[in-house]
């Protein structure tokens, strides 16, 4: 079938964007089937060809067509429904990279997918997640700690030091900072690019959504009522006479609470497992990532990509769409 779609066209027609319309239809999905889904700007045919014998090994198509989103944000995005596949899933993930990053595009292998037609649940990281900067890290610039506060961040994020413990860490680097910066840095905070679209569009089929992040309530609250969002979790920082004590108040918020947070308010809104998606880019999203039916790894590090179901390497978080049904 591939084959044959592929060979009635002439190069020339391969590499024309215009044809991936031309030729492909919207896909209708069959249960049983493992999902291949392939996302990038203008993409062409020529570009699924390349994917599809990269991977012939491991997959199997047996159905192809667009999906229901393909250009509505502006990509292109194939959906290749295959047998299922048994390959481990670590030596999937590298295989999937190679091929992402050679051919500039989002790839995606999945066993299951969350539907939009039905309400569901998103519980999203903030730093470097839902907003492009660390807020602890632009706190600590303030305090003149930057560069310490950062390389400890960075190696939290990789998971190579206990999540609690870095905060710790880092927070008391903080101490004396007035609460009126914090200002300074909200006011300027960088959404993700497609925060926006992502949010919309769940809001109008029904699904809720909520922040759990390791960072802090002064951004966190702010983000939520700003964004519409349904509920945020997050740590609150020490404040005494308008400086910051360079405590965490509370329990941290960790892995664990981040995983724990998805459990109850599935539960609490009575929204099935298999409609949650847990979205992140550090090492602390992992524990949450494998709590909910879908976890996906927004532009993260090495080992989250790795882990995640599916990896938005290029473009905004509404690419975190395209993994749906």
């Amino acid at each position: 079938m591939f084959n044959s779609l592929f060979s009635d066209l002439n190069e020339s027609a391969k590499h024309s964007a215009a044809y991936l319309k031309n030729s492909l239809s919207p896909i209708e999905y069959e249960e049983g089937l493992a999902t291949l889904t392939l996302v990038g700007q203008a993409m062409t045919l020529h570009s699924v060809e390349l994917v599809l014998t990269a991977l012939e090994d491991i997959v199997k198509p047996k159905v192809i067509g667009l999906h229901a989103l393909d250009g509505y944000f502006g990509d292109s995005v194939v959906v290749v429904q295959c047998e299922p596949v048994t390959i481990a899933h670590d030596a999937l993930a590298l295989r999937l990279e190679d091929v992402a990053l050679s051919l500039h595009l989002n790839v995606g292998l999945q066993h299951q997918q969350p539907t939009l037609s039905e309400p569901g649940l998103l519980v999203m990281d903030m730093d470097s997640t839902l907003i492009s900067i660390e807020c602890i890290d632009e706190i600590a610039k303030l305090a003149g700690v930057g560069e310490e506060v950062s390389n400890v961040t960075a190696r939290a994020m990789r998971g190579e030091i206990a999540f609690n413990d870095s905060l710790i860490h880092r927070v008391a680097c903080l101490k004396g900072v007035s609460v009126d910066k914090l200002l300074q840095i909200r006011n300027g905070i960088p959404l993700m690019p497609g925060v926006q679209s992502l949010t919309q569009t769940l809001a109008e089929n029904g699904w809720k959504m909520a922040i759990a992040s390791g960072g802090f309530t002064y951004f966190a609250d702010y983000l939520r009522d700003r964004l519409g969002l349904d509920a945020a979790v997050s740590n609150t920082l020490g404040e005494e006479n308008g400086t910051l004590t360079g405590e965490v108040i509370g329990d941290i918020i960790n892995a664990q609470v981040k995983a724990d947070t998805v459990r109850a308010l599935s539960a609490q809104w009575n929204i099935p497992n298999t409609q949650t998606v847990a979205l992140g880019d550090g090492a602390n999203d992992l524990v949450m990532m494998e709590e909910a039916a879908l976890g996906v790894a927004c532009h993260g590090k090495p080992v989250v990509n790795q882990k995640a179901d599916v990896a938005i390497r290029f473009g905004g978080l509404h690419n975190m769409l395209y993994f749906m049904r």
